[in-house]
């Protein structure tokens, strides 16, 4: 066994002993959904940072560095940017009437706010949705795997979905919130030291700065094809996310989600820039690549001194496990709540409402896998994903805490005209969109505007 694979290995036993550990103090429903709404400013702000730095903001936005260069900033510039109105806008809004009516869920929220079809239809969407992200980060946890051990990638897919259930399954965000803090350690100690480090291994600023020296493209930061797209993509997205919403509505106060996400923002922006720098010093180094997302995973075992490159390829493995445990808490409220407790059995006990939540999990992780297994783009599924949470939730939650008068009907034309107008232009256009155009910026149009029409036809008539 080399080095990078023990410790990736000792690192995984740790996360897991530590989730079974915490796993014991979750007794109730609250507890695995909302972790009892107890989380202060500073868990607030590791469970959401360590969700949010996933496979998309490191193995795919260092290949996306590798191949866009310099613009490919925008990838986490835009969650920031969407982190931020979150922080300090939606989020408290959010907590406060949830902690008001004891909702626990978006499915809560939305129910209240409109009706109970909105939540079925919302659900059923996510539920859909979220199989997609979670496959795309087993996938980049596959190809760490892969890379440092020569683990068949497949196989490397169901030894990182297993290590996230087994300390998920124990105790949901209550558990999730506290490892993700230690994972979060990791991230920033790991980033930190190998960032200068391979900075001085590609030969400095010097060097790294005339990779494709002629090819102005490369190093221009405003480009609007890439820049639009990945806005529409990330920003709304990072604003209605369902999985980022329930760590908020797991907050004590306002106090903590604006300053917890706030400090998510902050963050996010600082971190920006390194997947670029890293994808830009690979190419320097390594091209040309078979396939781009091993940009990240290769340029820390070959352009690091053994132990380094451990601690770095460490920081990425906690990437992904920490953002695909923030999905599995999507996928599990979504199941448990959402659709057994409100549809299926609305009598069922708190006891029976966590067993379910707990084989939810356990079945969403195997279908995860599946899908990660049969696919190979960690960006499609990202884009696939983040476009459909625009496009179904975006305009609803927004109308729903700042137009008082909203109702079912233009919830139910925002979220079918947005999805079938996001849908429609993805597979007309293979995702490309058109101009600037993309299918997310689409599905927000196609939704805003349906849902003016109904609600000015309904004023019209009452």
């Amino acid at each position: 066994m080399n080095l990078h694979l023990a410790v990736l290995s000792a690192y995984s036993a740790g996360l897991m002993a530590l989730g079974l550990w915490i796993g014991r103090r979750v007794h109730s429903s609250s507890d695995f959904l909302v972790a009892g709404r107890q989380l202060g400013p500073g868990l607030i702000f590791s469970t959401m940072l360590a969700a949010n730095i996933g496979a998309g903001s490191t193995v795919s936005a260092t290949a996306q560095g590798y191949l866009q260069g310099v613009a490919t900033w925008w990838w986490v510039g835009s969650a920031a940017i969407g982190s931020t109105v979150l922080a300090f806008w939606i989020g408290p809004a959010m907590r406060r009437v949830a902690a008001a009516h004891d909702l626990r869920s978006v499915g809560d929220y939305l129910e209240f706010r409109y009706s109970a079809t909105v939540r079925g239809v919302i659900s059923l969407l996510l539920w859909i949705g979220s199989i997609f992200i979670l496959a795309s980060q087993l996938i980049g946890l596959g190809w760490i795997l892969n890379v440092v051990a020569g683990v068949p990638t497949p196989i490397g897919c169901a030894v990182g979905g297993a290590v996230i259930t087994v300390y998920f399954m124990a105790g949901g965000l209550l558990t999730s919130a506290r490892v993700n803090v230690v994972q979060l350690a990791v991230k920033i100690a790991g980033f930190a030291v190998a960032v200068p480090l391979v900075l001085s291994a590609a030969g400095g600023w010097s060097a790294v700065s005339q990779v494709r020296a002629d090819d102005a493209a490369y190093w221009t930061f405003w480009r609007s094809d890439v820049a639009f797209g990945y806005f529409f993509a990330f920003a709304p997205a990072f604003v209605v996310s369902p999985g980022l919403l329930q760590k908020v509505l797991g907050a004590r106060d306002d106090r903590a989600v604006r300053l917890g996400v706030g400090l998510n923002a902050l963050g996010l922006l600082l971190y920006a820039g390194v997947p670029v720098l890293l994808g830009i010093a690979c190419r320097g180094m390594f091209a040309p690549l078979a396939d781009s997302q091993q940009a990240l995973p290769i340029v820390l075992m070959k352009a690091l001194p053994p132990l380094v490159g451990a601690i770095g390829l460490a920081a990425v493995f906690s990437a992904e496990i920490s953002a695909a445990d923030a999905v599995l808490l999507m996928l599990t409220t979504s199941l448990s709540r959402d659709l057994y407790k409100r549809f299926i059995s609305p009598a069922a006990s708190d006891a029976s409402v966590l067993r379910v939540a707990r084989l939810a999990t356990l079945v969403s992780a195997v279908m995860g896998v599946v899908l990660a297994i049969t696919s190979a783009s960690i960006v499609l599924l990202l884009t696939i994903f983040y476009s459909l949470l625009t496009a179904s939730l975006f305009v609803p939650i927004l109308a729903g805490l700042y137009v008082p008068k909203a109702r079912t009907a233009e919830a139910m034309a925002a979220i079918v005209c947005g999805v079938t107008a996001m849908v429609g232009l993805h597979f007309a256009t293979a995702g490309r969109g058109i101009g600037l155009l993309t299918p997310a910026l689409a599905g927000i149009i196609g939704a805003s505007i349906a849902f003016l029409l109904v609600f000015t036809a309904r004023r019209g008539a009452a």
